[in-house]
């Protein structure tokens, strides 16, 4: 049984949830303190405070300890909470502008979102299932709030009201999972459920349901196909940076917790297990795709891209109780996928807060047009992210998706390989409809030149001269007329920007126009803060170096997974 002698506990194994803890109160204290501008203070303290928590979560590499035997600290649960902090950090980091652009309170969006990042790091740690409910419930109530943050938008009220309906729904079942098993095992302890699911006890009808209840909780919190009808309604109309968040670091910690319970528990009934996540792999992988070639707005599309992403990470899973260093392996490909997805989900939700910044909060994929034109660098992390996610070379996804299949194959389940193969080739259809938009698509609005001011362009741009163009005009920002796409966030609304008439075409090396192109006047460039700059290049860095060297990130992995499988 587990000592919770105080006396005798280490709280050292526990420094980094201290640190993390205590950021949360500070954050809300600052909250406080000040006002308007000075609440991006308080995101440059969220990310200094999960900074240390990194630091300090590091210094416990190496060590394999149990805190009060409920939570363990392994390098396993080191990894995820260095990627959940670093998440945390990602986001803040692409937090900064919309906060301030569309929320009302933006001072208390980093203390949730910190909260948030301490479940997960909980849930890593768990090794009884009443604590993982626990970590699991703090993550979520974090969430419903960060979801309905923009508190004046009505699609986000909804998302939040949706996503705490079914997510008490799904919370209450696993709950009630664990209260049958535990009537069964009589423990909910991971090590004793696998005991007792070695004998007689497995065969019992009361231990298969709660193990069904139990497997459909875990599958809700991974957006695991039939239990992701909430995600693309949630992540349209939660805030983009919450999108990004759920995306990235929520996923990751129902891995986390699944891994470890599939691992420490479920070993006796591996075959069944098995075949279970196998079939979920399947449906969620090709649900995710082939629903997202009619999607028509960039946060469902991502919504659904994300539950095909889940899939291939399930199929990993579902070769954890192969022979040999097949399991070892199998968990060191899905712990690489799990990081490729972070940094590429942030590089692609960090160059969609971009242009929403700029355009109102749109998010339709038409409202893309021209992104290259007016923000290059969003639209070359967006790009970036995108090939990234249908598996291309270079990027992080085609390293992470060869670890992870390779030992796939390896065990006997090569049919699962070819199945995740072809939908990554589907999704490679609808990212390339989203890049063709941004970079071959004219922006919304640009008014047509005519032929003598097309030929006094091109003339001034051979003796590199300065014409003055009459009766040429723009529509700033996405380009959208008045009533065009309501979309947005906060009390903003789809407010139209003036047309500009501008009296200079511009210096000649950014003019574009050649007798192959459709004459129009280029837009200026739209400007990226400096927060969200970092954070966009921080992503595209991780994502670049796990894709062209990634022998750090498989030495991080491998330890994680050698913990995770150790007695």
């Amino acid at each position: 049984m587990p000592n919770f002698d105080p006396a005798t506990l280490d709280y050292i194994l526990l420094a980094p949830q201290f640190i993390v803890t205590g950021l949360i109160f500070v954050c809300l204290a600052l909250d406080l303190m000040v006002f308007g501008r000075g609440h991006r203070f308080i995101g440059w303290v969220a990310i200094l405070g999960l900074g240390i928590g990194i630091g300090a979560q590091a210094s416990l590499w190496g060590v394999r300890s149990s805190f009060a035997g409920v939570l363990r600290v392994d390098d396993y649960s080191n990894l995820f909470n260095i990627i959940f902090m670093a998440a945390g950090m990602g986001v803040v980091f692409l937090s900064f502008d919309y906060a301030e652009r569309f929320f009302t309170q933006p001072g208390e969006f980093y203390a949730f979102l910190v909260a948030g990042v301490l479940g997960m790091g909980l849930m890593s740690q768990a090794q009884e299932l009443l604590t993982a409910y626990i970590a699991l419930e703090l993550l979520g109530f974090s969430s419903y709030v960060l979801v309905s943050y923009a508190k004046t938008n009505l699609k986000s009220n909804e998302a939040g009201l949706k996503y705490i309906v079914l997510g008490s729904f799904s919370s209450a079942i696993l709950l009630y999972g664990v209260s049958l098993l535990f009537g069964a095992v009589g423990s909910t302890m991971f090590t004793d459920i696998r005991a007792a699911l070695g004998t007689s006890v497995a065969t019992s009808a009361v231990a298969q349901i709660a193990l069904v209840m139990i497997t459909a909780g875990l599958a809700f919190k991974v957006a695991a196909v039939p239990f992701h009808m909430y995600s693309p309604d949630v992540y349209e109309g939660a805030p983009t940076p919450i999108t990004a968040y759920l995306s990235v670091a929520s996923k990751a910690a129902g891995f986390a917790l699944t891994m470890r319970f599939v691992v420490m528990a479920l070993w006796p009934v591996r075959g069944p297990v098995s075949d279970v996540i196998a079939f979920l792999a399947v449906l969620t992988m090709t649900l995710g795709n082939v629903v997202a070639l009619r999607q028509t707005n960039i946060k469902r599309l991502m919504a659904y891209s994300s539950i095909a992403q889940a899939g291939y990470a399930l199929i990993g899973v579902a070769a954890f109780f192969a022979a040999g260093d097949i399991a070892e392996q199998a968990s060191r490909g899905v712990i690489l996928q799990l990081i490729g997805y972070l940094f590429t989900t942030l590089a692609a939700f960090g160059g969609i807060i971009a242009f929403q910044v700029v355009a109102d909060g749109r998010e339709n994929i038409s409202d893309l047009a021209g992104l290259s034109r007016r923000s290059p660098f969003a639209a070359f992390a967006i790009m970036s992210a995108l090939f990234s996610l249908a598996g291309m070379p270079i990027f992080s996804g085609f390293m992470t998706k060869l670890f992870l299949f390779a030992p796939i194959a390896r065990a006997d389940l090569l049919w699962l390989v070819a199945i995740a193969v072809l939908n990554s080739t589907i999704s490679l259809y609808y990212y390339l409809q989203v890049i063709r938009v941004m970079y071959s698509e004219s922006p919304a609005g640009v008014t047509a030149l005519n032929a003598s001011t097309v030929a006094a362009i091109k003339a001034a741009s051979i003796h590199h001269e300065e014409p003055v163009l009459v009766g040429a005009s723009v529509a700033h920002g996405s380009g959208h007329a008045a009533d065009s796409h309501g979309t947005s966030h906060g009390s903003h609304g789809a407010e139209p920007h003036g047309d500009v008439s501008p009296s200079s075409a511009g210096p000649w090396w950014r003019r574009r126009l050649t007798d192959g192109m459709e004459p129009e006047l280029r837009f200026p460039i739209d400007p990226i803060s400096i927060e969200l700059g970092i954070g966009i290049t921080l992503a595209l860095a991780g994502m670049f170096a796990l894709g062209l060297y990634p022998a750090p990130f498989v030495n991080l992995a491998y330890d994680a997974s050698m913990a995770l499988f150790a007695k």
